[in-house]
């Protein structure tokens, strides 16, 4: 009947695509406490029900330490490939496990797939351990990070969720994490593994089942993470990704792991009925080529750090979409990924949001001899006058 009911509302948003719907009146999300629905690259929120209720979320909570954990390994502090030795904390941890034994050596990599497939609490501790020293320092660095990310109802005591006084989140803030997890494509290619092994070729061998059951059967959904404790109850943060837009649901507080896969399912559904996303430049485009001074090279291509992307709903026409560009100074050295101007999307004249821009390569300071020498050259060809 539930399922007839979304169809139904469904229907009538197709048929009737000008009247609008009620966020309400979508019959989304009915078992769960609180749950929200956005679109990735621009944030908009297209469902939302008690999104900023302080709740347990449980094994979400490893949402916050993955993306931790992947910066880290961007930024140089661990490899993939660095042996970890499992300390006696680590180990001991409950609930979901890799069977971790203190002293045990593993891979990064290998812990990572721990985490993000298994959902191992062993696991994610000793990879914070393995950034912070302790499971604490790395608990203070989430609750920065969370400050960072100006998530006004979270409040972190572990890295791996499992109940414990004073700590908890919300729908939204778990969105806001998830959107920023997603930036990190690497992470997906373990999210979305629906089984795999450890210790394969050992007589510790285990077999680590992917604890979001939609990985494998919702076509598209490559993420993120489930999470249950009886406080809590049944959590699912999901992503996924068709024709190019992604999605992400939120659900905390599910009577049972059935509903909330259901629930969550009946969210993307709606998403991918009801919107499109247009593409105005990839982040892989140039924006075009920029001179900067004092450079070893003269000109450099600036692109987004991001998609600059329009949310629409289908039954709606084609606006006038464009975008402005605003440069800083630019001035060698600049370093790929540093911020070196904005991007302001419009829509039939009204700004929608703004992307920072950056360069594709890092750029050195040119010596006075090479800007002595293409002085030269500019003069031979012409390019300046004297």
């Amino acid at each position: 009947m539930k399922k007839l009911l979304v169809v139904l509302v469904l229907s009538t948003l197709l048929i009737f695509p000008n009247k609008g719907v009620k966020a309400e009146e979508l019959k989304l999300a009915e078992s769960a406490k609180s749950a929200i629905l956005i679109e990735a690259s621009t944030g908009k929120v297209l469902f939302e029900k008690d999104a900023d209720e302080k709740l347990v979320p449980a094994s979400m909570t490893k949402m916050m330490s993955m993306l931790l954990i992947i910066e880290s390994i961007e930024n140089g502090v661990l490899k993939w490939d660095q042996e970890i030795t499992v300390s006696e904390n680590a180990s001991s941890m409950g609930g979901s496990q890799i069977l971790l034994e203190t002293g045990e050596k593993m891979s990064v990599e290998d812990l990572f797939k721990g985490v993000a497939i298994a959902s191992g609490n062993d696991a994610v501790v000793a990879l914070g351990e393995a950034i912070a020293g302790t499971e604490q320092g790395f608990v203070d660095m989430m609750n920065k990070k969370a400050k960072e990310l100006n998530l006004k109802n979270t409040n972190f005591k572990t890295p791996h969720g499992l109940d414990a006084a004073n700590h908890y989140s919300s729908a939204r803030d778990m969105s806001i994490i998830a959107r920023e997890l997603v930036k990190h494509e690497k992470v997906l290619e373990y999210t979305s593994v629906y089984e795999d092994y450890l210790r394969e070729n050992t007589d510790r061998k285990i077999w680590l089942v992917n604890t979001n059951r939609l990985v494998r059967f919702y076509d598209g959904v490559d993420g993120l993470k489930t999470g249950y404790t009886e406080e809590a109850g049944y959590c699912l943060t999901a992503t996924a990704k068709k024709d190019g837009m992604r999605i992400i649901a939120v659900v905390m507080g599910e009577p049972d792991s059935k509903t909330r896969n259901k629930e969550v399912s009946e969210m993307l559904d709606y998403s991918f009925a009801q919107y499109k996303l247009e593409t105005l430049i990839d982040k892989n485009s140039s924006i075009g080529k920029y001179e900067i001074a004092k450079a070893k090279e003269k000109y450099i291509d600036v692109v987004p750090k991001e998609d600059a992307t329009i949310l629409k709903k289908k039954s709606e026409k084609t606006g006038n979409s464009n975008y402005e560009v605003k440069l800083n100074s630019l001035t060698a050295p600049i370093k790929k990924g540093d911020v070196v101007g904005k991007l302001k999307i419009k829509e039939n004249g009204k700004y929608l949001r703004t992307i920072d821009l950056t360069i594709n390569k890092t750029i050195k300071k040119a010596s006075i001899f090479e800007l002595y020498l293409r002085y030269l050259k500019d003069i031979f060809t012409g390019d300046i006058t004297i």
